[in-house]
């Protein structure tokens, strides 16, 4: 007997985010940990803790991508920041991030919002290039140790018809 997938975008909850830290943490060491020093690792892990994902909660929306009953993506805004966008390794390339990257651009227009920026890492500049992200600015943070985590500031217009 097969069985369909069952795919949704819907809104986090509070009790979730033991678990999306899980799928965070998890996603950074696979897709980081080859392209970055273990410092910057580290820094990443801290940016998106359980306490950092319970704050973009309150100030923030944050939607999870679930699949069969399990969380395997998620992503905030808060403002006119996109953060946090985490597909798991083994769900990626398979259109969901795009889909929840729709969703957190219509969740931003929703509230008012007519450009986003988002900080771009190594491994996704492709990713969110493809979609209409145009990279304003190259930043480097220094990890300590003689180590450092290099990204992208990037911003799209929400407006059909500006980039």
């Amino acid at each position: 007997m097969s069985r369909q997938d069952f795919t949704c975008i819907r809104q986090f909850r509070a009790s979730e985010a033991g678990p999306v830290c899980e799928l965070v943490h998890h996603t950074i060491d696979v897709s980081y940990s080859p392209v970055y020093p273990p410092r910057a690792v580290q820094f990443f892990k801290d940016f998106h803790s359980e306490a950092k994902i319970i704050e973009r909660h309150q100030k923030g929306e944050i939607l999870v991508v679930e699949k069969d009953g399990k969380v395997i993506g998620t992503g905030s805004v808060v403002g006119a920041d996109i953060l946090g966008v985490f597909i798991h390794p083994a769900s990626q390339h398979k259109g969901y991030g795009k889909s929840l990257m729709q969703a957190l651009e219509d969740t931003a227009v929703a509230n008012g919002i007519s450009e986003v920026v988002i900080s771009v890492s190594l491994p996704s500049r492709r990713f969110y290039e493809r979609l209409g992200y145009e990279i304003i600015e190259n930043r480097t943070i220094d990890v300590g140790g003689a180590q450092k985590l290099d990204y992208w500031e990037a911003k799209k217009s929400l407006i059909k018809g500006e980039s």
